[in-house]
């Protein structure tokens, strides 16, 4: 029988337990007094190598070290990332996380430098790990929130929740699978709902591709809780790159895909559809009349479209893309040249310039008027190859559109209808309940320019990077023709649209030519949202008049220093002026507002050449001094660095901080930014603005709702989508114009807090607010 007295077999191990080594003491007790004394002498490259050595050597001391060691770490890798050695700061992290896998801290850190450095996917993963550690961690939410917006976009919350658009994809697919195409590829899967409806449809092989890491793994989870993990083959791959028979074994006989934009061409569907048929798809039916089974053949739906546009005159559409105002605040803009958004399109590609951007004209503040009827752009099989291939060699087509309203021309409104087979289709129009918005072609160079009724609209309508181009170029007036890709100032006169003679039209173009020279000398680009400050005169005349009002007391202040200390002042001295430093974000022209009120040395934060030379322009056509505008952050990198003086001169005056970003939000680290501009600024002196009043309301929007969170399994067909993809639901919605928003208030405004930017003691440890 067993020994009943035999010790149990994990007592054998205190046998075995290793041998303390007096050596191995020696060198982990002299790495951790290297690493201590190393970081005093903020040696961090060497106290993170001494680290690395004891906590792989003496895991026990981790919890002793932790905090030392993440010091260490982040002080280290803000040196790699100084000098750009990006892989080592990388490397690093990875060792610290081999040594560390569950701290939020160095996970939520890692993902900081993985989104600045484009990798969102991954930086989201990293964010999410840090959550699930620590669910309360305020940074890792508040990024993770931030990263949601990139790698999970709102459209992809409208789509999910857009039951007839979901249906009638479900329904043309059920019809193609039942006719005999038995496999399917569901090419930009997103969540696997499109590939969920043909295996539902019963689909015999259905694959799918998603380049995007983070709907790659959400699209792996959502078929898995549907019940068809095995049943749907997941790549994580663009479509570009899959071949036969190395990622599908065979080619399909139906592809599906939705990689649509506003603008139909802008995610690259014709260049996937051309590789899909070359590659992946059986050959199309070779004829209408000639029978083949369904199975032996490729279909794609969307079998094809047919792209709609008009000529429409908006405010809200003009202000984001071209100089709308003669003044801003106290300054006279006449001298700033030919300011514009990236955003412009004409025939021949441009790399620095965006084609089209987008609005729901639905909900566009102060609305629109349409100048044309709506005009057939295009038509397109996505079944005839041929076509697909030679759409970017088409030559441009020219259509001339009747006028049908006065108005200023400020864009091309463009949407589409897709085909998804012979009797179904979808419409992205202005007047579609749709979770489409309408792509915006804006007209940059018309600036006054009415159209009337009896003219003529030119458009010129390509697609030579398979990208759909569509370009205002021409009005036909009384028979002539007025070019608007021209400047319009000598341009009125026209000429004969026929019988032009050929020298006087060479002539013509070499003035043209002369002419656009010297338009591009003058160019500056501005970001749409920096456009549309620009043009905001309530904002810059409050701006400017709160400025002069804050100037006047400085110098009265800093003239009666002067008569109490007996020193008569000189206007010339530099120690005489008031220094006022602007370090707002992109275009501003606060330091020249400013310095137009004189006895002002102004600073500007602006970084990019052609908007320094619009700057000095305009100082010199509103008699600002030219020593009086200089530029701060020509040779500046660290963010710190520019709240820093000259050691040669004195604190400043005043100094403007950038406070809300123009999609509504508080600026990150507003209040660490203020602490440090108080330590620099004289005495007597100013952060410009003073104080933040943050004003709320109650509202009920099913709008909101819709944009938020997928609402249940009935608009996704009954899937199971809506826990996975409401992972990535944001608490805060940005850019919202409440006077175009659906919704209901509940409440008056009310006061939510005060952010004091020169008294810290004055502002809200918490606050309870009854509404």
């Amino acid at each position: 029988m067993p020994n009943a007295s035999a010790r149990p077999k994990h007592g054998r191990r205190n046998r075995r337990r290793r041998r303390e080594d007096p050596a191995r003491n020696e060198l982990v007790s002299s790495s951790l007094e290297s690493a201590q004394q190393c970081l005093f002498n903020q040696d961090y490259g060497t106290a993170f190598v001494h680290y690395l050595l004891v906590l792989n050597l003496a895991p026990v001391f981790k919890d002793f070290a932790r905090e030392s060691f993440r010091f260490t770490l982040f002080k280290w890798s803000e040196e790699l990332d100084s000098v750009g050695r990006i892989q080592d700061l990388f490397d690093c992290y990875e060792q610290a996380l081999e040594l560390f896998p569950a701290d939020e801290v160095i996970l939520n850190s890692m993902g900081e430098h993985l989104f600045r450095m484009g990798f969102r996917d991954e930086a989201a993963g990293h964010f999410h790990k840090a959550l699930k550690v620590r669910p309360d961690y305020p940074e890792a939410r508040e990024n993770f929130y931030r990263v949601a917006n990139w790698l999970v976009e709102r459209w992809h919350f409208l789509m999910l929740n857009d039951h007839g658009r979901n249906r009638k994809y479900q329904q043309a697919i059920q019809k193609a699978v039942q006719s005999g195409c038995n496999t399917v590829l569901d090419i930009g899967t997103g969540t696997g709902i499109l590939g969920m409806c043909a295996k539902k449809a019963g689909a015999a092989e259905v694959y799918a591709c998603e380049l995007s890491k983070t709907m790659y793994e959400l699209a792996c989870e959502v078929v898995t809780a549907n019940g068809m993990d095995g049943r749907i083959k997941i790549l994580h791959m663009k479509s570009l790159e899959m071949e036969v028979p190395k990622d599908i074994p065979h080619r399909v006989s139906l592809v599906v895909t939705e990689t649509v934009d506003a603008g139909l061409f802008g995610e690259g569907i014709i260049e996937s559809l051309i590789h899909a048929w070359h590659h992946l798809l059986l050959p199309p039916q070779r004829g209408e009349n000639e029978f083949q089974e369904q199975s032996a053949t490729g279909r794609v739906i969307p079998a094809g479209a047919t792209v709609f546009g008009m000529a429409v005159e908006s405010l809200e559409i003009r202000r984001h893309h071209r100089l709308c105002v003669s003044e801003v605040g106290s300054l006279s803009m006449a001298a700033a040249g030919e300011l514009r958004s990236p955003v412009s399109c004409s025939s021949e590609p441009d790399d620095s310039m965006e084609p089209y951007t987008t609005e729901r004209l639905s909900r566009l503040p102060g609305g629109y008027k349409p100048l044309t009827e709506p005009f057939t752009a295009l038509n397109i099989d996505f079944n005839n190859v041929q076509e697909l291939e030679g759409l970017s060699s088409r030559e441009v087509q020219q259509i001339r559109l009747p006028v049908t309203q006065v108005g200023e021309l400020d864009a091309l409104a463009v949407w589409f209808q897709l085909h998804l087979d012979e009797e179904s289709s979808l419409s992205t129009g202005p007047q579609e309940d749709t979770c489409w918005e309408q792509a915006i072609y804006p007209v940059n160079n018309t600036k006054g320019f009415l159209l009337k009724p009896q003219d003529e609209l030119i458009v010129e309508v390509s697609c030579r990077d398979s990208f759909l181009r569509l370009c205002s170029v021409a009005v036909v007036r009384d028979g002539h023709e007025i070019r608007l890709d021209k400047r319009l100032d000598s341009q009125y006169s026209g000429n004969p649209v026929s019988n032009q003679n050929p020298e006087a039209e060479l002539c013509s173009a070499l003035a043209c030519l002369q002419t656009d020279q010297n338009k591009t000398k003058d160019f500056c680009m501005l970001e749409c949202s920096e456009m549309a400050l620009l043009n905001n005169q309530d904002y810059h005349q409050s701006f400017c008049s709160a400025l002069a009002k804050l100037i006047s007391q400085l110098k009265f202040k800093s003239q009666n220093r002067e008569r109490g200390s007996g020193v008569q002042s000189d206007s010339t001295r530099c120690s005489d002026l008031l220094y006022v430093l602007d370090v707002s974000e992109g275009f501003s022209l606060l330091s020249l507002i400013a310095a137009s009120h004189g006895h002002v040395k102004a600073y500007s934060s602006v970084e990019k050449k052609k908007q320094q030379e619009v700057l000095k322009r305009l100082a010199r056509s509103n008699s600002i001094p030219e020593q009086h505008l200089e530029f701060w952050l020509n040779h500046t990198e660290d963010e710190q660095g520019m709240l820093q003086r000259p050691s040669r001169e004195k604190l400043w005056s005043v100094i403007i901080l950038d406070c809300i970003e123009t999609c509504g939000l508080i600026r990150q680290k507003l209040m660490e930014k203020a602490s440090l501009a108080r330590c620099l600024l004289e005495d007597g002196g100013r952060i410009f603005p003073e104080k933040i009043v943050v004003h709320g309301m109650l509202v009920e929007s099913d709008t909101l709702l819709l944009e938020s969170a997928v609402q249940g399994q009935e608009p996704t067909l009954g899937f199971n989508i809506a826990p996975f993809i409401n992972q990535f639901t944001v608490p805060v919605h940005v850019f919202l114009d409440f006077s175009t928003l659906e919704c209901r208030h509940l409440s008056e405004f009310v006061e939510l807090f005060v952010l004091d930017l020169m008294d810290v003691n004055a502002n809200y440890t918490n606050r309870e607010v009854k509404v």
